[in-house]
């Protein structure tokens, strides 16, 4: 947090930009701000080599103390923040407005028409499955991560985890990194999950890893075809999936 307020308020050093930020806490307590309640400590090391207790935050604290702190570098910010929460508020009387907007940024990103199409048809696919998933006694978080690495590890060979690796992926979106025929692969493997679960009736994390597992099986055959279709005899299905 000091360090964030020293760039903001352009402070010499880090002591009188600590010194700004008790200051600023201060006030912010009086206001009854939740800024600095979400505010936590942690042992980081400092110029001398030691180690001592400093305030740290989300990003969204960070943004919120942003919004805190009077400066003309903090100003861009502001009015970005403005814009996304404009944006936001007229994607919720018109959603089409938010689904063009995505279009928008992956068309900036060089993505194709047929990658972006393939793309949100994923994401509907997906979308329905953890639909699926959400009112059959599955928690958000942990176990439908544990349900997605099932299915990915069934039909691509590796997990999550090595698949980003294998791209050189670290916080992304591994979705958004696929190639036209992942994406295909991906969508396929969890329509199949999706229907085997609404067949069997599955409830609960057990019943529903079945499933996945079964789904996710139905695509090996496919991708070893595509990887003896496209000319690479011998090679490994590793190199396949590292192509973005």
């Amino acid at each position: 947090m000091v360090d964030i307020v020293q760039v903001l308020t352009q402070q010499p050093d880090s002591t009188t930009a600590r010194k700004y930020w008790n200051k600023l806490k201060e006030r912010l307590k009086k206001e009854g701000s939740q800024l600095v309640t979400n505010c936590h400590q942690l042992k980081l090391p400092a110029a001398d080599g030691k180690k001592y207790l400093t305030d740290v935050a989300t990003a969204e604290t960070l943004l919120r103390l942003v919004q805190s702190v009077p400066s003309p570098k903090a100003e861009p910010i502001k009015l970005w923040l403005a814009k996304v929460g404009y944006e936001r508020m007229q994607e919720m009387v018109d959603p089409a407005l938010g689904l063009e907007r995505t279009r928008e940024n992956w068309r900036k990103l060089g993505r194709s028409e047929k990658w972006i199409t393939q793309r949100m048809t994923g994401q509907e696919t997906r979308n329905k499955l953890t639909d699926y998933w959400a009112v059959h006694e599955v928690k958000k978080g942990q176990e439908f991560a544990i349900l997605t690495n099932i299915i990915h590890e069934e039909w691509s060979g590796v997990s999550v985890k090595a698949h980003k690796d294998l791209k050189g992926l670290e916080s992304q979106n591994l979705r958004d990194h696929m190639s036209e025929a992942e994406l295909i692969f991906t969508a396929l493997a969890e329509l199949s999950t999706r229907q085997i679960a609404e067949t069997t009736k599955a409830v609960g994390l057990p019943a529903n890893k079945k499933a996945a597992k079964t789904g996710g099986q139905h695509l090996q055959t496919r991708t070893a075809r595509i990887g003896k279709q496209d000319g690479a005899k011998g090679r490994h299905r590793r190199e396949l999936l590292a192509a973005v």
